[in-house]
């Protein structure tokens, strides 16, 4: 099995859709840290698991600076953002999203 991972730095704002009270309902900004995790067991025609160009565009270009309440279809929680990355890439098995320093969400597809 091949593995390859991508870190980027994403700079968005979102603001929490919940059913408590919190100043994350309130509009705010992180700069996000997000890794996406890929594998495959044959490497493609290039001699890659995928391009890691590709991950970036999927993923940075299309965050990237942006409001993710306007740009994604769920409340962009880090976990729902995490879930979505994985969707992004069909080689892509885990994300990880930190939204903060100590703030970090995790998803692996079963």
């Amino acid at each position: 099995m091949y593995y390859i991972q991508k870190t980027m730095e994403i700079s968005a704002c979102h603001r929490l859709m919940l059913d408590y009270e919190s100043k994350c309902t309130r509009r705010h900004g992180h700069n996000w840290i997000i890794t996406v995790f890929c594998k495959a067991r044959e490497l493609n025609q290039n001699g890659m698991v995928c391009d890691f160009t590709e991950v970036k565009h999927k993923i940075k270009d299309v965050l990237d600076h942006g409001d993710l309440n306007e740009i994604l279809p769920f409340n962009p929680t880090a976990e729902n953002i995490a879930r979505w990355c994985t969707e992004q890439i069909p080689q892509c098995y885990k994300a990880t999203v930190k939204e903060s320093e100590g703030n970090i969400a995790t998803y692996e597809v079963d």
